[in-house]
């Protein structure tokens, strides 16, 4: 059994699905999906200068997991890179690939957790839909009042509890319209890095 990581240049934002779908088409031969880039080259040119391909490795080296981690030869096209390392080197080697894929502007796929990781460091996981943010951020709000409201007409009681809820409301309230705000920023700037380019 062996740690496997895929790399490729990222053309298009996919879901974690979708980079798995990606990745098996990849491991059966089918590259079409993958983009030639001369990242992946330069990616694959200093992969393997830290950690030669494994049919390189000196016959006094062949057992120097620290030479050479990987359980095979690397899979790799014009558009992707896949290796498999073994099992004890995998925390190491997930490192420095993640380094390397970030400093080349490629993708990393982890098939082993099923998540795309992007350059930018954000993941192919589905972001909450910027209008249920909204909605979810409104109602937050409009129970934070109904609590605090409750709390001041109750009889005598437990009205602490009540505000404690209404507190916790806004606190979700804040988070939502904190995330809302995140995106449009977000996918401004996208839209303005795309102008520009």
């Amino acid at each position: 059994m062996s740690f496997d990581l895929g790399v490729w240049y990222p053309d298009k934002r996919i879901t974690n699905e979708e980079a798995g779908k990606l990745y098996l088409r990849v491991c059966d031969g089918d590259t079409s999906g993958v983009v030639p880039n001369p990242a992946v080259d330069a990616f694959y040119t200093e992969l393997t200068a830290k950690h030669p391909e494994i049919d390189e490795v000196p016959r006094e080296k062949t057992n120097d997991r620290d030479y050479s981690p990987c359980s095979c030869k690397l899979d790799r096209s014009p558009g992707h890179v896949i290796m498999c390392c073994v099992w004890p080197k995998a925390t190491d080697v997930g490192q420095l690939v993640e380094s390397l894929a970030r400093n080349h502007g490629l993708a990393l796929y982890d098939p082993q957790s099923d998540l795309i990781t992007y350059p930018d460091g954000s993941t192919g996981t589905p972001k909450t839909s910027h209008g249920a943010l909204w909605v979810l951020g409104f109602f937050g709000v409009l129970f934070a009042a109904i609590f605090v409201y409750v709390a001041q007409t109750a009889p005598a009681g437990s009205p602490m509890t009540f505000y404690v809820f209404g507190g916790l409301c806004v606190l979700m309230a804040v988070a939502c319209i904190r995330q809302a705000l995140t995106q449009r920023r977000n996918r401004n700037a996208d839209g303005v890095g795309r102008k520009s380019r």
